[in-house]
């Protein structure tokens, strides 16, 4: 089982080399990787699904536990060991989401009993509208969407990675996500604009013009702050969903 994953430094857009000799992140730890928009940071998390070898326009290498990984890693989708969840999620089946969560189990041969159920449950924990068993996937909205393939990656797939992608703009429970992730001991890597997201991590990687800047290590002097922006956050997921149920915000106290 994977138990560590290194980046090597590749150039940034103007042909520079990156400003670190080498990141690892191992299982258990939670990354948010930072920056502007166009910044790179999608770029990053693309060479990790891809396993890159020096082969993208970044020119960055990624090792498995400090070796090179098995070219069937990389080419064989029943073998990769990352999941990536991206902004821009489409669906090509038809499938209820009970057939597609079950294919997707038989295909890993793992026993039904219980899991689509439970995978089930744990993406209506991410979103405000809930998804029942016989919904057919081309009609589920972004934020159920994406809660369901958040849901499927931690409950079915067995990949030890998980790259997520703005999870934020499908405008689903991003502090249940977080909570959730926390208890997987996955390597989970968030590509974010949500400062929640980003205080919450234990390792912050800061992108500019293409490439790594700097790599931040969680530190208590920031848990103060840490606790202002989720007390905020809760107060304006709350208001939302009221906005959303048709009520009012009148008299309350923002």
């Amino acid at each position: 089982m994977l138990q560590e994953l290194s980046i090597l430094p590749g150039t940034t857009k103007d042909g520079r080399r990156e400003n670190f000799s080498r990141l690892d992140l191992r299982v258990g730890e939670i990354v948010s990787i930072v920056g502007p928009t166009g910044s790179g940071k999608t770029a990053f998390i693309t060479d990790i699904e891809l396993l890159a070898q020096k082969d993208t326009a970044t020119g960055r290498q990624v090792l498995i536990d400090g070796g090179v990984p098995d070219e069937d890693w990389r080419q064989d989708p029943a073998r990769k060991p990352v999941a990536m969840i991206t902004q821009n999620t489409k669906c090509f089946t038809d499938l209820t989401v009970k057939d597609f969560l079950a294919t997707h189990a038989r295909a890993r041969r793992l026993p039904l009993d219980g899991l689509i159920d439970e995978t089930i449950d744990l993406a209506n924990q991410f979103t405000g509208e809930k998804i029942g068993p016989m919904m057919r996937i081309t009609t589920l909205s972004g934020g159920q969407t994406r809660s369901l393939m958040i849901a499927d990656a931690l409950h079915i797939c067995a990949a030890p990675v998980i790259l997520l992608d703005e999870i934020e703009n499908a405008g689903i429970f991003k502090q249940e996500v977080v909570d959730t992730v926390r208890r997987a001991n996955k390597m989970i890597v968030f590509v974010t604009h949500d400062p929640v997201i980003a205080i919450l991590t234990h390792k912050r990687i800061v992108f500019a013009n293409g490439g790594v800047v700097k790599i931040l290590e969680r530190d208590d002097a920031e848990r103060p702050a840490a606790e202002t922006l989720i007390s905020l956050d809760r107060r304006l997921i709350a208001a939302r969903e009221k906005l959303r149920a048709g009520l009012s915000l009148c008299n309350e106290v923002i």
